[in-house]
Formats: C-alpha cells, sequence, structure tokens
C-alpha cells in the first residue's frame, strides 16, 4: 500500500479575491527553493487513523493553527512518489505571524556526525491563485483547481 498523507487547503476571501495558505518546507535543502515547492500543511496518516483527523492534527502540528469549520473533500492525488495526498478545504483567516511549526532533526552539515534542529515550515503565506499556482509542488496544483471550481459554482 502506497504512503498515505492528510491536509487542509486553507482559503479566504481578501478584498475579493480568493486566497490560500501555503507552507514552504524547513530545511537547509529547501531554503533557496521557492517556485513549486510550497504545499498544503500535510503529513503522514497514523495506521488506523481517520484521514480528516489526521490532516486537522497535521496542519495543527505544522501550523499550531487550530483549524475549524466546515471542512470539504478534495479528490485525493497521487504523486509522482506513489504517495497519496488526501485533502480538504476550509474557510479561515489566520494570523501569519503567529504560526508556529514543529520541528525535526538531521544531520547537518552531511557527513559531519552533527545533528542539528529545523523547523517542519520556515514560512507560511496567502496567495492569490496566480501566485499559489506557481507556487505549489504540482502534484498537490490539483486541490486549488478543485477549490477554485467549487467556489466559482
Amino acid at each position: 500500500m502506497p504512503k498515505q498523507s492528510a491536509g487542509i487547503l486553507l482559503y479566504r476571501w481578501n478584498n475579493k479575491a480568493l486566497e490560500v495558505l501555503l507552507v514552504h518546507p524547513g530545511g537547509p535543502f529547501w531554503a533557496k527553493k521557492d517556485i513549486g515547492v510550497w504545499s498544503i500543511p500535510k503529513g503522514e496518516i497514523e495506521p488506523d487513523e481517520n484521514p480528516l483527523y489526521a490532516a486537522i492534527r497535521e496542519t495543527e502540528e505544522e501550523t499550531g493553527l487550530e483549524v475549524q469549520g466546515e471542512f470539504t473533500p478534495l479528490k485525493s492525488q497521487k504523486q509522482k512518489s506513489g504517495k497519496v495526498i488526501h485533502a480538504w478545504s476550509v474557510k479561515g483567516d489566520f494570523d501569519i505571524s503567529k504560526i508556529e511549526s514543529n520541528s525535526f532533526e538531521m544531520e547537518w552539515p552531511p557527513k559531519s556526525s552533527k545533528k542539528a534542529l529545523f523547523p517542519e515550515i520556515d514560512k507560511a503565506s496567502w496567495f492569490d491563485l496566480i501566485d499559489a499556482k506557481l507556487k505549489i509542488v504540482r502534484g498537490q496544483m490539483p486541490f486549488i483547481l478543485e477549490l477554485e471550481k467549487l467556489i466559482n459554482q
């Protein structure tokens, strides 16, 4: 069975423009990368865990945001790696200056035997749909397109 992740596509209206919240991965590998690396807040589903609960838990762990509201399921997306991402959209307007991420430990610099802590996400931002489509990982683009379609119905 392929790995399974779950996440939340948060959206808001800002001066009649639809915006989505995306997060940038933390750590030295991603530090200078921007276009095509942002993501919805997401993470792996634990064994026997409800995917929606996993999406809420992972979003809270990565951002510190307590996400509530009417969750709309989006079509799951299989990534190039084979991983399947399950996602839900929900309306919410959060102050990104208050976002706090959990962290992970890795050897850095490589082959140094030294361990360093890095935030799982190093920043979050609200993007209009044009910018979001440039910033997001290609395999997650369908989530934005589906949200756009749902909102414009």
